[in-house]
């Protein structure tokens, strides 16, 4: 076989030239595969007590504690970009956390107090509540903890009470995330026994036991209470696809109206598998120490901001999410409205 020809010869080597589509900026547009928009979006916010409170978390350059009036104005900021939902997290005096996480099912806790505020002021936008006891609990687990095991069924009767005073407060979104054993169901019953069959579920169906979640602890105050404790034993392990398929499936049976894949870019297979497997809404989270690696990056100059974001958002689209919680969500709506 004869080599390449040169420009100018009259050979026709090659026949098919992928970069003939790649030529011009219409066709590019006109051959994508894969879109981003801003109703793929979900922004995570931190709420805690105070008033007139905004405090800056260290470990996630640009995120802040807010106290529930800036809180409010952060969402309503959030629906004038047109983002379709947000989820909110509570930063919990320690003078409240328990070993049995009471204050989770609190009908006046913080969460709750914010949800009302939220929705009254800005009823048009999706609240998503997470359910899990961490953010309560003085021993920094997401369930009850008995002899250093933790409590599994004990736990789901804990989490169903919490996921039903949230739902009378107005979320949503029931986002179960401490990964116990049967929860998806007993919330699916609890919320259904209380008159919320209209309240969905969003499983943390694939929570790995990760190491991007430290920043995420510091902003909710948890790391100091778990120590050097782990979550080994209800989180799944790094190393396994099938098993997140085997949780995925059972929280499909179990009532789940969507599920979803933490962490996000180094869970990008366990996202495709999911999606392919079930059809099912997808979602990922990209959490707390994908955000600070990319911002870290981007304040030392070592990567485009902007550029490096939205690729890492466009990546969870690829693999198959329809979905993303991502901490950039402002940064992201406003650079897609102006084009990006």
């Amino acid at each position: 076989m004869s080599g390449p020809r040169l420009p100018g010869d009259s050979g026709h080597y090659p026949t098919t030239r992928p970069r003939r589509n790649r030529r011009e900026d219409w066709c590019r547009r006109l051959v994508t595969e894969n879109r981003l928009t801003v109703d793929d979006l979900i922004w995570p916010l931190f709420v805690r007590d105070g008033v007139g409170v905004r405090e800056p978390v260290a470990s996630m350059p640009g995120v802040e504690r807010l106290s529930t009036e800036l809180l409010v104005e952060a969402v309503a900021a959030a629906a004038e970009r047109k983002i379709p939902a947000v989820a909110v997290f509570p930063v919990t005096d320690p003078a409240r956390k328990t070993p049995g996480g009471e204050e989770a099912y609190n009908p006046d806790n913080l969460i709750c107090q914010a949800v009302r505020e939220i929705k009254a002021a800005v009823p048009n936008i999706g609240v998503i509540c997470d359910v899990a006891l961490d953010p309560y609990t003085s021993h920094g687990h997401d369930g009850l903890l008995h002899e250093g095991q933790i409590l599994n069924d004990e736990t789901v009767a804990v989490l169903c009470r919490q996921a039903v005073v949230q739902a009378r407060a107005g979320c949503d979104i029931i986002a179960p995330s401490d990964m116990m054993d049967g929860r998806v169901g007993a919330i699916r019953h609890a919320l259904d026994a209380a008159g919320f069959s209209h309240v969905k579920i969003l499983a943390y169906s694939a929570k790995y036991a990760s190491a991007f979640y430290g920043p995420f602890r510091d902003a909710v105050g948890s790391a100091s209470n778990l120590g050097h404790g782990d979550k080994r034993t209800y989180q799944m392990n790094p190393a396994n696809t099938d098993e997140a398929l085997r949780e995925v499936a059972l929280d499909i049976a179990e009532g789940a109206d969507m599920v979803m894949v933490k962490p996000g870019m180094p869970y990008l297979d366990i996202v495709q598998r999911v999606k392919a497997e079930f059809g099912m809404p997808t979602f990922v989270y990209q959490v707390s120490g994908e955000y600070a690696m990319l911002s870290a990056a981007a304040q030392n100059g070592w990567l485009d901001r902007k550029k490096a974001v939205l690729e890492s958002l466009l990546s969870f689209k690829r693999a198959g999410a329809d979905a993303i919680l991502t901490y950039f969500a402002m940064d992201a709506a406003k650079w897609l409205s102006e084009g990006a």
